[in-house]
């Protein structure tokens, strides 16, 4: 049954998004931060719980966790940059552990099986963040449908946009009551309990907003096809160059950001004059440092993720997005080859 506190666009486009994923449930949110809030909230996650959170992961994906006054216990990742370290994850669990945050990063998303056996083992929840992941697909799966419940953004520059928004998604009826009561003010509470019992937001995505998601989503395939030719593009633009390397993510990957692995001296400063040069990319305009290493982020003192930290540094990832046209990415790619050839820090 509708929720009558629901406007009609955002129902219908929640229902588009269960049918495109898959899923039972989708609830279409004010913005991916909201959709990790209320999966963490209906899954149970409270205040003192211990979250296993990646260190290769943007303040966003953590801040949530602070809200509700949980734990981030931050976990290395593989050498390559995809996924969780499960050995470090195993090795950082205590009685408190109660979950675990996976963040496909640049779209890029482990095999979900291995993390799901994992969880399983250990009793604990898994909520996936793949605001970046859209259409990513390993393993057989969907990124976002291998944990108990995918949260994603629809901020302008995600493959599905709709200015701002997000949405989560879950086969897990408890935890879809849950987040569909919280995400407006605890108004239309599950079965047994009383409106207003329990303390909601609202994380509601705005009517115009769901209606235009509505339409995006119509287009997803197309959407698709293209950000993986964009990256290819630039891929095939830059490759030769001793600098820097394309890197290729596994058959499957979303092609949500164009990536590079660097061969010179203080990458992140080259990173950081490509954004001044109007090449916008993780490190030099969004700031991009392992989560353990931010003091805002990290409630207790660890040791350093250094494979994250490694990953970071030597990493391009270079923005693209559906307003690019063909001759824009020429003159990126024209840009990072001639700012590469010239470095001399």
């Amino acid at each position: 049954m509708p929720d009558p506190f629901t406007s009609r666009e955002a129902d219908a486009y929640d229902r588009a998004l269960a049918q495109a994923f898959g899923v039972r449930h989708a609830l279409c949110t004010s913005s991916g931060t909201a959709a990790l809030h209320l999966a963490l909230l209906a899954a149970g996650i409270g205040a003192g719980d211990e979250v296993l959170v990646p260190a290769l992961a943007v303040p966003m994906s953590i801040a949530p966790l602070h809200y509700i006054g949980a734990v981030p216990v931050f976990v290395d990742c593989p050498a390559d940059g995809v996924g969780l370290d499960l050995e470090d994850a195993a090795a950082k669990l205590t009685d408190r552990t109660r979950a675990v945050l996976p963040v496909h990063l640049w779209g890029r998303a482990p095999d979900p099986a291995p993390l799901a056996a994992f969880a399983r083992r250990h009793g604990l929840v898994v909520v996936e963040d793949a605001c970046q992941a859209h259409g990513t697909r390993v393993g057989g799966r969907l990124a976002g449908t291998g944990g108990d419940v995918g949260c994603f953004s629809t901020k302008d520059g995600k493959l599905l946009w709709s200015g701002e928004g997000g949405f989560l998604i879950t086969d897990d009826d408890r935890i879809a009551d849950q987040a569909r009561a919280l995400r407006n003010h605890y108004l239309t509470p599950p079965a047994r309990a009383l409106p207003l019992s329990r303390v909601g937001f609202n994380h509601r995505l705005a009517e115009p907003l769901a209606a235009y998601a509505h339409g995006s989503l119509h287009r997803f395939d197309e959407l698709l096809e293209r950000r993986r030719a964009q990256a290819a593009t630039l891929a095939e633009l830059l490759s030769g160059l001793s600098r820097l390397t394309p890197i290729t993510p596994a058959p499957g990957w979303n092609g949500y950001s164009a990536l590079f692995e660097l061969h010179l001296d203080q990458p992140r400063a080259f990173a950081t004059l490509l954004a001044a040069r109007g090449v916008a990319n993780s490190v030099g305009t969004f700031h991009l440092a392992p989560a353990d290493r931010r003091p805002a982020l990290a409630v207790r003192p660890a040791a350093p993720c250094r494979r994250a930290e490694r990953v970071i540094d030597t990493t391009l990832a270079v923005v693209v997005h559906h307003g690019h046209r063909d001759e824009d990415l020429h003159t990126i790619a024209e840009t990072i080859a001639k700012e590469a050839a010239a470095w001399a820090p």
